[in-house]
């Protein structure tokens, strides 16, 4: 039976009001067309967790969808400071938790074990254990030095963007590999956009690039560049432009919701989205191509 949806389907079904909401992708793969189209639903008092919460929680938290932020480095990356969380954050207008990187990944990793928390080694982040009550230091009962304990992380939601997914939501990613896996396996329901639906033995082809099984997957979506202004790796490139203006956008919420009247409410989807954008825009992101030499399985 197939999983695949719309994505206004998929985000109607599967996010709720007060859910935790974990998009996935480190530097590119970043679910942005899910993003926006939870806030055209307007979807309320969400817990966004992110381990560099990117500008989709700039853009989320002005549009009012969220109570709080779970993250670990937050800023728009080579800019400077996601200004408006840290302005709600500072303003009081909005909860928040703070890790390490190393912190988030493995809250995620407990979770996806299915334990209550999980050790790590002392950070030099000493100051998060003074305002974060969650991370705790505990004695090696093997007699070392102590250790920092988190706690397990299960979103409700998880979205991931993929390169390509079957039917059934087995979903191929390469590149930079950030957390999406272990924010798939903790979660209790995950949303898988794609920028190709491929069949199945496109998937089977190559398995050791299945990041995300179908087994774990509630509903797989096409949304061909759903990661703008981030990028998908062999498809198009980081509109670095975007993120530079983004910096002029947000310092103010009226700027910023003028942006999203324009470039989410005013538009029905991610493909429309893309047309808006503009041919200079699709030119300037475009990639070449650069395959990887083809692997041997042997007998199947």
């Amino acid at each position: 039976m197939t999983k695949l949806t719309s994505l206004s389907e998929a985000v109607s079904k599967y996010v709720s009001d007060g859910d935790i909401v974990y998009a996935a992708g480190f530097t590119h793969l970043i679910p942005f067309a899910a993003g926006h189209e939870i806030i055209r639903q307007d979807k309320k008092n969400l817990t966004l967790a992110r381990a560099t919460p990117d500008l989709i929680y700039d853009q989320m938290v002005a549009a009012g969808c969220a109570r709080k932020v779970i993250f670990s480095y937050m800023g728009n990356p080579g800019v400077g400071s996601l200004r408006i969380v840290r302005s709600f954050i500072e303003q009081g207008k909005l909860e928040w938790e703070e890790y390490s990187h190393f912190g988030m990944i493995t809250r995620l990793q407990a979770g996806a074990s299915g334990l209550p928390f999980l050790p790590m080694n002392q950070t030099g982040a000493t100051d998060l254990e003074r305002v974060n009550s969650n991370i705790k230091r505990i004695p090696d009962p093997y007699g070392g030095r102590d250790v920092i304990v988190v706690p397990a992380l299960n979103p409700d939601v998880a979205i991931v963007h993929a390169q390509r997914a079957d039917e059934n939501g087995n979903a191929h990613l390469w590149g930079i590999i950030g957390e999406q896996k272990e924010a798939a396996f903790a979660a209790q329901k995950v949303i898988v956009t794609a920028e190709e639906i491929v069949d199945e033995s496109v998937i089977r082809s190559d398995p050791n690039r299945t990041m995300i099984p179908g087994i774990v997957v509630s509903a797989v979506c096409h949304v061909p560049f759903a990661c703008h202004p981030s990028y998908a790796q062999g498809y198009y490139d980081r509109d670095n432009e975007f993120y530079l203006a983004w910096d002029k956008v947000s310092e103010s919420v009226e700027s910023v919701k003028a942006w999203l009247d324009e470039w989410v409410y005013g538009v029905k989807d991610r493909e429309e989205y893309w047309q808006k954008l503009g041919s200079d825009a699709h030119e300037r992101l475009k990639v070449p191509q650069r395959m990887s030499e083809p692997i041997n399985y042997g007998k199947y």
